[in-house]
């Protein structure tokens, strides 16, 4: 790619950005967004197909870098001997949760425009792909302990959802709300305590 392409490119990303921050996906005007940049309809077009696709490559490596820490830290403990799972229970989850906040915050721009301004792409569920995982997580670790012999409650299932759901969303307030990092890391650590008491309780173990 030429200097003038990447200068160009750089120029509708910026211009995106903005757009999608101020407006939101749905409501983001094309036309707006070339006009911003300072280039045609047509130049815009050579470079992406639609502005959905301008908005997904704003947010994908950030979006997916996050989520695959996320599984990776939930396979790693799924992976841990069974014996050991219900000791390292709020380790591994506390780590990952910590690393979390850091990568949000080095990227917030890109996870306002995930977390608040995706309605209408592929990511204005992404919170609920989050859900997901840890709601099959939670599933193994319970048929871990009883397959141990450990004596775990029965869930309620929307219960498990409210409780799971809830505690994303929370996560994301920090950046609906523009909270200080420092604010929010705190945040998290109090959420993780929270959590992780209520849950014994709930469990029973």
């Amino acid at each position: 790619m030429s200097t003038n392409d990447l200068s160009t490119l750089r120029a509708i990303q910026s211009a995106g950005k903005n757009e999608f921050l101020n407006k939101g996906f749905h409501a983001a005007s094309l036309r707006d967004i070339v006009k911003e940049a300072g280039v045609t309809t047509g130049a815009f077009y050579g470079y992406y197909a639609s502005k959905e696709e301008l908005f997904r490559a704003l947010v994908s490596e950030p979006a997916n870098v996050l989520l695959d820490r996320f599984r990776d830290a939930q396979n790693r403990f799924a992976n841990l001997p069974h014996q050991e799972q219900l000791g390292q229970m709020g380790k591994i989850s506390g780590e990952c949760m910590d690393w979390m906040v850091a990568y949000i915050y080095d990227h917030f721009d890109t996870f306002k425009l995930i977390l608040c301004k995706s309605e209408g792409t592929e990511y204005e569920n992404y919170i609920d792909t989050m859900v997901e995982i840890e709601t099959a997580g939670t599933h193994r670790f319970i048929e871990v302990q009883r397959g141990l012999g450990n004596e775990i409650e029965e869930i309620d299932s929307a219960l498990e959802h409210l409780l799971i759901s809830g505690m994303f969303s929370a996560l994301a307030e920090m950046v609906v709300h523009d909270m200080p990092k420092e604010q929010a890391t705190h945040f998290v650590k109090e959420l993780q305590a929270f959590y992780s008491a209520g849950w014994k309780e709930i469990m029973g173990y």
